[in-house]
């Protein structure tokens, strides 16, 4: 390999790790929105 397929590889790697990141990240914070929905709402109903 030479020098660009290696930092072709390194580049596809970053990004790839960027964006599970990126992912993870918005799921965890939709799931968090969520769960504030839902206590708002019971709290309306109380």
């Amino acid at each position: 390999m030479d020098g660009f397929n290696i930092v072709m590889v390194i580049a596809i790697i970053l990004f790839a790790r960027l964006g599970v990141r990126l992912v993870t990240g918005y799921i965890k914070m939709k799931k968090e929105d969520d769960n504030d929905a839902n206590n708002h709402e019971e709290i309306k109903k109380d």
